[in-house]
C-alpha cells in the first residue's frame, strides 16, 4: 500500500533513471541482489519493476563510460521504501544467506541499509517509523540522527518468504550531492514548493512536501563546490518527480521559466508509465523530469 507521503498533492519521487558502465552486470546484481524484475529491455536500456507494472528504476549503459569520483554533482543515494518492518527483515536475511555487506542505521523517523551497485551508485534500503513517532521541534523541523541500528526486533519480525521486493514498495525519497546549499534551497523552496525539515549545519538540508521527513535529502559532503560529471560518467541520468495535477504542472512551469530556467520537452517515451511533461535542470546540472501521472 503506497504511503500517504508518496500521494498527491505531495511531491514525491517516481523514477530514477541511472547511467552504467555494464547492463549485463547491473541487471543480475539489480534482480539477484535488490530483488527487481526486468518490466523491458532494449540493447542499452532496462526498466526495472516490483510489480510487472510501473518502473521505479532504469538502467541505462553508456559509451566510453567514466568511473564515479568526488567532487560532482549528482546521486548521493536513491531510497526503496518497503511497506514494512517485516519486509526489511526478509530482505536482511536475503542478504545475509547472499553473504553481501551492508551499511546501516537508525535514523529515528526511519531505519535504514545502505548498499552501493557495481557502478558505486547509492541505495538505500529502509522502512519507516510510524509518522506519530516523529519528533517535530517549535522551527518546525524533524527530528533525524544516526545511530547504530538494532537487528534483532527487525529480524524478529521477518517471516523467511524474500520473494524480491514486495508489493507497495516506492521510491522513498532520492538524496543529491550538490554544489552549493543556499542556490540549491532557493531553487527547491522558492521556486518549486518544498519545504525544509531539516539541516545538518551548513553542509546538508532535507526537504519535503506534506511533512514527510524528507522527500529530497541535499548535501555538499563530497561534492561543494563542484561541478555537473561528463555525459559518459556513471551515475544519475534523471529523476521523475509527480505533479498534482495538469494546472498545477503549469504553474510550476511557469515559475520556472520566470525564475530563468529552460524547460523542455522530454523526449523519452514513457516505457515506465506516465506521461513526462517537461524537464528542468536545476542548479547543480541534475535533471528532473516532470509528471503529473501518478497516484
Amino acid at each position: 500500500m503506497t504511503t500517504p507521503f508518496h500521494k498527491k498533492p505531495n511531491m514525491y519521487t517516481s523514477h530514477v533513471q541511472l547511467k552504467v558502465s555494464d547492463l549485463t552486470r547491473s541487471l543480475e546484481y539489480y534482480t539477484t541482489i535488490i530483488g527487481f524484475e526486468v518490466l523491458k529491455q532494449t540493447e542499452d536500456t532496462a526498466y526495472l519493476t516490483f510489480d510487472g507494472k510501473n518502473s521505479l528504476l532504469s538502467l541505462v549503459e553508456v559509451a566510453n563510460v567514466q568511473p564515479l569520483r568526488g567532487g560532482y554533482t549528482g546521486l548521493y543515494h536513491f531510497a526503496l521504501l518497503l511497506p514494512s518492518r517485516k519486509d526489511l527483515g526478509n530482505i536482511v536475511q536475503h542478504f545475509v544467506e547472499l553473504n553481501v555487506r551492508v551499511g546501516a542505521s537508525d535514523h529515528d523517523v526511519s531505519e535504514a541499509l545502505y548498499l552501493n551497485d557495481p557502478d558505486g551508485n547509492g541505495i538505500e534500503i529502509y522502512v519507516d517509523r510510524d509518522a506519530s513517532e516523529w519528533t517535530w521541534n517549535s522551527e518546525g523541523y524533524v527530528h533525524m540522527t544516526t545511530e547504530h541500528l538494532n537487528f534483532q526486533p527487525i529480524l524478529a519480525e521477518a517471516d523467511g518468504k524474500w520473494g524480491g521486493l514486495p508489493i507497495g514498495t516506492v521510491m522513498g525519497h532520492i538524496h543529491l550531492s550538490i554544489s552549493d546549499i543556499a542556490a540549491t534551497e532557493k531553487f527547491y523552496t522558492a521556486v518549486l514548493d518544498y519545504e525544509v525539515v531539516t539541516r545538518y549545519g551548513a553542509q546538508a538540508l532535507f526537504i519535503s512536501t506534506g511533512k514527510y521527513h524528507h522527500h529530497l535529502g541535499l548535501n555538499t559532503w563530497h561534492s561543494g563546490g563542484g561541478v555537473p560529471a561528463p555525459a559518459n560518467t556513471v551515475g544519475l541520468k534523471s529523476y521523475t518527480v509527480v505533479l498534482e495535477d495538469a494546472a498545477y504542472a503549469e504553474k510550476v512551469k511557469a515559475n520556472l521559466q520566470t525564475a530563468g530556467y529552460t524547460v523542455e520537452h522530454f523526449e523519452e517515451a514513457p516505457a515506465y508509465g506516465g506521461t513526462q511533461l517537461f524537464s528542468v535542470v536545476d542548479p547543480n546540472g541534475i535533471r528532473i523530469v516532470f509528471t503529473a501521472e501518478g497516484e
